[in-house]
Formats: structure tokens, sequence, C-alpha cells
């Protein structure tokens, strides 16, 4: 009985330093309705992998017994804003790269560090931002300052603080624990060079747009120019038997192109005339037309 209540006060401790974090971090991000994601994939048959809940803060603070319950039981707590929002979150970053960042002019709202010696940053903007200036904005910043660009985009979810990273590689087998995820800072603030870098942002996003457009016009007038009645991507985009998925139109379009006598040159400019940001910078993109060329031919010269 003295061994439990001599106890006590550190487990109540425990309990209000993560209802703190998590307040902190909720106030930083500053968002009406959050998503929270409860994953663990490795769930029972008859369990879900991920448990997925929207609340507000209120709801989320009351919630942590249960959130502690289910981290406790193997589960790993993230959070995102609900729809559209003025953030942008980038993943994987060291300590060294927060600082350069602060010394940017990019102060972050909110700073969590994941597992020792890695952390999340999330950025607020001076608006609410649609999806496609959203995902821009989180890969020019994750280029821009080292972090995971895969995982830059407009929803990507976050660590939510005060619960523990429960992925395998970072148990500590001599404890038997995991690292706790630490609030590092939270004030919630617009970083200084926010319309500076939106603007930049915005003006990319158009420039590519209006060379998308170009491209669409130097295939289309090629096409018709040396192949009547030669297809044009457009057509296979817009088919539903390849739904929607732009690596098998732009593979099947350029074995159909290339069958008919198209000009390699003609083939790259009809897939370009489609945004390949999401396949990364510039060399990626590259990479990615090079190889669906190499593909169509040689699914071609197989045909033959």
């Amino acid at each position: 009985m003295i061994a439990s209540t001599e106890r006590s006060p550190q487990l109540s401790n425990a309990r209000d330093k993560t209802t703190g974090a998590v307040e902190q971090q909720i106030a930083a991000m500053g968002s009406e309705l959050f998503e929270l994601g409860l994953f663990n994939p490795d769930a029972g048959a008859t369990e879900s992998i991920m448990i997925p809940r929207v609340w507000d803060s209120e709801t989320i603070v009351k919630s942590v017994p249960w959130l502690r319950y289910q981290n406790t039981e193997g589960r790993n707590i993230y959070i995102r804003p609900k729809g559209e929002h003025d953030l942008s979150m980038v993943d994987d970053l060291t300590k060294d790269a927060v600082s350069t960042m602060r010394q940017a002019g990019f102060n972050p709202a909110l700073v969590v560090e994941t597992s020792p010696g890695n952390y999340q940053a999330w950025l607020k903007h001076t608006e609410r931002l649609g999806k496609e200036v959203s995902t821009a904005a989180a890969r020019a910043l994750a280029e821009k300052f080292g972090g995971d660009r895969g995982a830059a985009d407009w929803r990507h979810f976050g660590r939510l603080s005060g619960f523990t990273n429960r992925k395998p590689k970072h148990l500590d087998t001599a404890t038997g624990l995991y690292p706790f995820v630490r609030l590092i800072e939270g004030g919630g603030g617009v970083y200084p060079e926010a319309g500076q870098f939106l603007a930049a942002v915005k003006s990319d996003l158009e420039r590519r747009r209006i060379e998308r457009g170009r491209l669409r016009e130097r295939a289309a007038a090629a096409g018709s120019a040396r192949h009547e009645g030669l297809k044009t991507i457009d057509m296979f985009r817009v088919d539903a038997r390849y739904g929607g998925d732009g690596t098998r139109i732009d593979l099947a379009y350029a074995v159909y192109a290339f069958s008919k006598g198209a000009a390699a040159s003609e083939v790259e400019a009809a897939i370009r005339s489609r945004d390949l940001s999401h396949k990364g910078n510039e060399r990626r993109q590259n990479d990615y037309v090079e190889r669906t060329i190499k593909k169509a031919l040689a699914s071609i010269d197989r045909g033959r």
C-alpha cells in the first residue's frame, strides 16, 4: 500500500506531461478539427491496422488516457489538420537542419523529436493553402532543408508528442522501452519568410503549368503534322481502362506512338505534358521519362 502511494505522484506527473505536450502541440497547429491515426502494422486479424478519428482540441485532450492505452498496446499516435490548412510538415530532419531553418527565416511553429536525433517541423504559412500549393510548398521545404520528400504532401501525418514511438527499430533492447515523442518547441507563429516563399512556390507552379501547355501544343502539332490520325496522350488519359494511372498511361501511349512511327522527342514531349513533380526533382523526372521510353521500345522489340 505504501509503495503504491509512493508511485502515484510519478504516474500523475507522467499523465500531466503527456496532456501538457498534447495541449501545446494542438494549440501550435491551430486547427479547428484534427484527424488522428492510431497505427499498428502488426494488428491482429480481427483488429484494424489504422484506427481513425476526427476530433476537436477539447476531445483530443479528454481522450489522452485512451490514446495512452492504445499506445501501450502497440499503436503509434499520428495527427494532421482536417481538410485544407495553413501548415507544412517537414519530416526526418536533423538537429542542425532545424537550426538552419531558423537561421534562414523559416522558424517552425512546432518541432517534435520523433526519435532520438530525428525531428519533424511544422511551418505555419500566412494563409490556408489549396492542395496543389500545399503539396508543392511541402516538397520545396523538404528539398531546401534535407527532409523526407516522400513524406512531403498536403495531408501527411505527423507524430503526436507525449506518446512513444513504437517502431521496432527504436526499441531499447536493454530496457525494453520505446523512446517518447518529445515536444521541443511549440510557439505556433508564422515563419518570417512565409510571404516570399509562398510567392515563389506559386510562381513556380504557374511556370510549370505554362510549360506543360506548351509541351501539349508541341506534341499535338508534331503528331498532326507527321502522323495523321495518331491518337493523342490525352485520349489515353481519359480511357477508363487505365483507371487514371499516370504511369500506365504514359507507357501505353509510348508503346502506341512508337508503333505508329513517332519520334522519341514527340513521345517525351507528350509524357511531360502532365505534372511530373511527384516523381521528384528534375533529375528524377528525367530518369522516369527515360525509363518509360526504354520500356516502350523494349516492349515493341519483344513483339516483333
